[in-house]
């Protein structure tokens, strides 16, 4: 079997007419691997979700080749589908009902779905199985979005913006369901705006930009991360912030306390995942 889950080659999606026309998505390349968590980046507009939507077999391309697990999801049939599980930003069908009533309606659509108390205990609804979903609060209801999505064993899972709208707290506890998740060998193709959720859960990242793959890398070197220079910050005596680029912080801040000694809100932060991906999506919409 093929390392990859997942891979295109000059991915295209025109909108428009023939007179008047623009690529969505424009000569995409892109490969995720069996077992891996994947983050795909991108700003409103980048083709991200249009890209996610033909790999879902959900919208059809204008040219390229596609492969998800190992079938072209274009021409795939209920088989194929059988093996991908999707989470939607929103849902609000089977609002009416139970936890354990919607899984088992989806669990009816699969050949060997999971137990629906396996699902509700992974999901962490063991207590609100028989509360309705419209009773649910939005984190609640999002794990059993999950549920749903994973009821059908899945070999690759969709997760699209999974926590939005979510508290802190919820968030963390949302994280490592995903975690185990992937630890049990699911394949995840996750959409998120929040960069520390990418940085956390994703093994590699992709950043989408103009409908094109500006790079794929592990959220540690992704831009040259490892190699941009540090920032000390510190407060001066007059109350003003002080902020120092360079690439040897020990030695800037041994000379700052030899000169000025106790140094207030002293700080030493390499970039961020969210500066570096704003900074190479600033440099791509400027070209």
């Amino acid at each position: 079997m093929s390392e990859l889950a997942l891979q295109t080659r000059g991915l295209v999606k025109t909108y428009g007419t023939r007179k008047q026309s623009y690529n969505a998505v424009d000569g995409l390349d892109l490969e995720i691997r069996h077992g891996e968590i994947f983050g795909l980046l991108g700003p409103n507009g980048a083709g991200k979700s249009t890209t996610v939507e033909i790999l879902e077999g959900y919208r059809d391309r204008t040219g390229g080749q596609a492969s998800v697990l190992g079938e072209d999801p274009q021409e795939a049939g209920l088989s194929w589908r059988s093996k991908i599980g999707i989470v939607l930003q929103s849902t609000n069908d089977l609002s009416d009902l139970t936890v354990r009533e919607s899984l088992a309606i989806f669990a009816a659509y699969y050949p060997n779905p999971r137990q629906i108390d396996e699902v509700i205990e992974l999901i962490g609804l063991a207590d609100k199985a028989d509360s309705r979903a419209s009773a649910l609060s939005g984190g609640l209801r999002r794990r059993l979005d999950v549920g749903l999505g994973i009821i059908g064993r899945p070999e690759l899972l969709f997760l699209d913006e999974p926590t939005t709208g979510f508290d802190p707290d919820a968030r963390r506890q949302f994280w490592a369901l995903i975690k185990s998740l992937n630890e049990q060998g699911t394949t995840i193709l996750l959409t998120s705006h929040y960069l520390d959720e990418v940085e956390y859960l994703a093994h590699r990242v992709g950043v989408i930009s103009k409908g094109q793959i500006l790079e794929v890398n592990t959220p540690e070197l992704l831009g040259g991360r490892e190699d941009a220079s540090a920032i000390v910050t510190y407060r001066d005596g007059a109350g003003q912030t002080v902020k120092i680029s360079t690439d040897e912080p020990t030695r800037v801040v041994a000379d700052l306390a030899a000169e000025h000694g106790e140094l207030s809100e002293l700080t030493v932060a390499r970039p961020t995942l969210e500066d570096i991906y704003l900074q190479m999506i600033g440099k791509n919409n400027s070209e």
